[in-house]
């Protein structure tokens, strides 16, 4: 171990190109500022990529796989890894620089941070590009890279049986892209154990576009921590904080699932194609639903006890094994965005999306804003490549799906997302072609929920429902993604204490809440500063008109629209409470010494 408490002071960095490895040391000084997942792998990349405008899809743009501190200790629900790297598919409005992006950062719960820890490493970097399909094998210190081919075009669901079966050692723990990612669709996904995914941004396409399918992490030590009586006492108030209460119990009982019908209800929920905000058969997809009829397992990422995660079985024309879902994002995504309430059918289209290795979001919305153009007359049948693209169509979608993933025909235009679909289209589409600096809006409408609306403008990563509608919410969720703990424990009040204590007595470093939100503005800022170096301003910060201009019809929310000067004049005030100059959004000198970025 480093001599910085609670890490092992080093990243493994593996260079495709050149078939090497290496070990990397980390500074304690970026350990105690940036802290890990998120935030340290924001730190990595800007001094990586010391130039705005390189290519995503280059050698030079860095994939990195990036646990907490919490991670590889059995802290309650700490299985989170960041997945961090340039963006495939953000673009500013205008920019000096021809392929402008965000960053961008994906988290995925499961197995794999935990084991890069276990394995001895506080992350994974990954530079070049293989000549051939391949796959990485980390045993410890032991690093070999080898040859893919044989698994090229392979779905994920076969792959990971037959990833493992390849290994001999069920106790790598393994991620992996599937046909998309090779394909290199700018919102591919990168999958875990066939049903978790680091879904958002395109990490899938970066993967892809370094020839590397695979990644196998094997480890056989623990990091260790600064004060281990400390580090008891604080494990032990956060276990009584969470196993066996009620807010646990109803997590395993329906997981996210159970905001399918609630939202619906509320009028905040994503319904053809963001036109509505309540879908009127949200009750034959949701939870009670899925627990009656599908499920039969509930299962848990490391450490975790909430068991969110569901499994079971459907029958008939569309039935075969439901490795995880209906989840809040997926259902709304596939389910009331596409008028689609045939709860195997669209348990089906969830698990061909994975199984392709796409993100569940993007893809649902793309799909969505096609089947709204062709109700309009934008396009036709033969556009579609003769798919009767209709609302609730759920043998359409399935077709759909195929066609992106494969960029086959009308799928090599919808897998470029849909800002770039909807400039091809035109008349007008533009209007309900739902992004943010070209990253798909997720599942949560926002005609009657306006502080939503913020943390989708102002993400750093395009539009992420994730980030927080305030600043002190995007704050603090930036730490939570960099310690390696799943937010959803974190809505337990009485997690707060002892989750600041497991902290401080893990890493050595004191943090009170002042200095957990401080680190959190901190990273923001950061991935702001690499934002705005690529070209991104106020401009950027934009919804699509459909928001402004139709209203809700039905529901609690019926009537409801944003108001476009009320939105400006709640941007106006985020940007200087946030320090940010309130017209290009640059942070300030100020705000940037108060953070130690005054270097950057």
């Amino acid at each position: 171990m480093s001599g910085k408490p609670g890490y092992h002071g080093r990243i493994l960095e593996i260079d495709l190109s050149s078939g090497k490895s290496r070990t990397v040391a980390i500074a304690p000084e970026d350990l105690d500022k940036f802290v890990g997942g998120q935030g340290l792998g924001m730190k990595l990349l800007w001094d990586r990529l010391k130039k705005p405008g390189i290519d995503a899809l280059s050698p030079e743009n860095p994939l990195m796989f990036i646990p907490g501190p919490f991670s590889g200790l059995p802290v309650p629900s700490s299985s989170r890894t960041c997945v961090v790297t340039k963006s495939p598919i953000t673009a500013p409005l205008t920019s000096e620089h021809r392929h402008a992006s965000t960053v961008t950062y994906s988290n995925m719960g499961g197995f794999f941070g935990p084991e890069i820890r276990f394995a001895g490493y506080d992350g994974l970097v990954v530079i070049g590009k293989a000549r051939e399909l391949s796959y990485i094998v980390i045993d410890d210190d032991k690093v070999s890279i080898r040859d893919a081919r044989k698994f090229k075009g392979m779905r994920t669901d076969a792959f990971d049986r037959a990833f493992l079966e390849e290994l001999g050692d069920r106790k790598y723990k393994t991620v992996y892209i599937g046909p998309a990612g090779e394909n290199l669709i700018p919102y591919s996904s990168i999958i875990h154990t066939a049903g978790r995914a680091a879904g958002r941004g395109g990490s899938g396409c970066v993967m892809g576009s370094k020839n590397l399918k695979a990644i196998a992490v094997k480890g056989s030590g623990q990091p260790g921590v600064a004060d281990h009586e400390r580090f008891l006492t604080a494990l032990e108030k956060a276990r009584r904080a969470l196993y066996g209460t009620t807010y646990a119990k109803s997590w395993a009982e329906q997981g996210t699932a159970r905001a399918i019908v609630g939202n619906s209800n509320a009028g905040t929920e994503s319904v053809r194609n963001y036109r509505e905000g309540t879908f009127t058969e949200a009750d034959k997809i949701g939870g009670d639903a899925a627990r009656r009829d599908v499920w039969v397992r509930d299962f848990a990422c490391y450490c975790c006890p909430l068991a969110c995660k569901k499994s079971g079985v459907t029958k008939g024309k569309y039935g075969g094994v439901v490795h995880d879902g209906p989840e809040y994002e997926t259902g709304v995504m596939l389910g009331s965005n596409l008028m689609i309430s045939d709860m195997p059918g669209l348990l089906r289209a969830i698990y061909n999306i994975d199984d392709l290795g796409l993100d569940q979001i993007s893809t649902g919305n793309v799909i969505g804003f096609l089947m709204e153009a062709y109700e309009k007359g934008m396009i036709d049948r033969k556009f579609l490549d003769g798919i009767d693209l209709k609302w609730g169509s759920v043998d359409a979608t399935l077709a759909m799906i195929e066609k992106i993933a494969a960029k086959d025909g009308v799928g090599a235009l919808a897998a470029q997302g849909v800002a770039n679909l909807s400039r091809h289209i035109g008349q007008g589409s533009e209007k309900f072609a739902i992004h943010v600096k070209g990253l798909e809006l997720a599942a949560h409408n926002i005609q009657g929920n306006q502080p939503r609306a913020l943390s989708y403008v102002t993400a750093s990563r395009g539009a992420c429902h994730m980030s927080g509608n305030n600043i002190a919410m995007q704050n603090r969720r930036a730490m939570l993604d960099s310690t390696g703990m799943c937010f959803f424990p974190t809505f337990e009040p009485a997690l707060e204490e002892p989750m600041l204590e497991l902290l401080s007595a893990i890493t050595g470093h004191e943090y009170h809440q002042a200095e957990f939100e401080k680190a959190g503005e901190r990273i923001f800022n950061l991935e702001k500063m690499f934002n705005y170096r690529e070209g991104f301003r106020r401009g950027d910060d934009k919804l699509p008109d459909r928001f402004f201009e139709d209203a809700f019809t039905i529901g609690a929310k019926k009537g409801a629209v944003l108001d476009r000067k009320k939105f400006e004049d709640m941007l106006t005030t985020y940007y200087r409470d946030r320090g940010w100059d309130t017209v290009t959004t640059k942070p300030g000198e100020a705000k940037l010494k108060e953070l130690g970025l005054e270097n950057i």
